[in-house]
């Protein structure tokens, strides 16, 4: 008996933009998008620091040398050290231009490659799956407030308000070595993923969130949740990504024999 099975490839299309908001006149924030080697990319830069949106194009500009690897491995290995490069960088370049001042920004990066994908990150940009109608965040901040929450010293609730609520505990540019984050999962068709810099989950609730995740179409997500950030006063720069998983052109058929 020959048994023929399927399997369908899924197709990755984005939409990215980034808005200085409603009280910020400066940008900070920068975006990367690249769906054809699968990397997208969220990089935050520090408002209380100098200069943090050259903190932040440092590293959209590093991430736009990265080529298409043979392997996964080698692909996370080649964004991994992009980003201690820049990390030694800035570090070098706050030295010299700042008398020993600070530059730095968060980054959250996904690289998809097949039905595996891979979150890197940096601060607390975020990375949101929605998947059957569920939102789940990928990444963990680096924050003051999350160790609190892992230390059971407040909870969940209590941290909207809370003095502490911008205070993050790692960046790419302040200091050496940098320890990058990792989490790898797997992908499916209907996926949809959400970068995003804090401007946009401090502003927007999360049921806002997922109205937009349900939306099929990458370019009104994105556009309803930057104008809902914009409508809640933005108080800080907002930056978004919509990566969606659709269904691609069935291969040729695999034959197997059974």
């Amino acid at each position: 008996m020959t048994d023929t099975t399927f399997r369908r490839p899924i197709v990755w299309k984005s939409c990215a933009r980034t808005d200085v908001g409603v009280v910020r006149e400066v940008n900070e924030d920068a975006i990367f998008e690249n769906p054809e080697i699968g990397l997208w990319a969220v990089a935050d830069g520090m408002g209380g620091h100098q200069v943090g949106d050259i903190a932040s194009s440092k590293i959209v500009t590093a991430l736009n040398t990265i080529t298409e690897q043979d392997s996964l491995s080698a692909y996370v290995d080649a964004v991994e050290d992009c980003l201690i490069d820049v990390n030694d960088n800035m570090l070098e370049y706050a030295q010299i231009m700042f008398e020993e001042g600070t530059m730095g920004s968060t980054l959250v990066a996904l690289i998809i490659r097949g039905r595996i994908g891979v979150c890197l990150w940096v601060g607390d940009s975020r990375l949101y799956r929605f998947r059957n109608q569920h939102l789940v965040q990928i990444s963990r901040d680096h924050s003051q407030l999350e160790e609190m929450i892992e230390l059971g010293l407040i909870s969940r609730e209590d941290t909207e308000n809370h003095p502490q609520r911008n205070v993050i505990t790692r960046a790419v540019g302040v200091e050496a070595p940098l320890y990058v984050d990792i989490n790898v999962f797997t992908t499916q068709v209907g996926d949809t993923f959400l970068l995003c810099s804090d401007g946009l989950y401090t502003a927007v609730s999360e049921d806002d969130i997922y109205q937009a995740m349900l939306i099929r179409d990458v370019d009104q997500s994105v556009d309803m949740l930057i104008n809902k950030a914009i409508a809640n006063g933005a108080p800080d720069n907002v930056s978004v990504i919509v990566v969606q998983g659709n269904p691609g052109k069935v291969p040729s058929a695999e034959t197997t024999q059974g």
